[in-house]
């Protein structure tokens, strides 16, 4: 953590000395690039959690089926 920390001090002090244009460029591509990997990171958990997760619980899809019944005789 104080690694991370201490980098991203540095890393900002040579953007700074590159000059405002490409260091705000470079900035933005660093921190626009994390973004969007953390995104992709994100959809990638969803997908495996899908997968992994149960499937409806079958009191609940009974619960559900007896509601549509109920509804179709009224």
């Amino acid at each position: 953590m104080i690694v991370s920390i201490l980098l991203s001090i540095v890393l900002g002090c040579v953007l700074l000395t590159m000059g405002y244009v490409i260091g705000g460029i470079l900035a933005f591509g660093i921190i626009a690039g994390s973004l969007f990997r953390a995104l992709s990171l994100l959809h990638d958990i969803s997908k495996r959690l899908e997968k992994t997760a149960p499937k409806q619980d079958k009191a609940k899809e009974a619960y559900e089926n007896y509601l549509k019944e109920k509804e179709n005789q009224i």
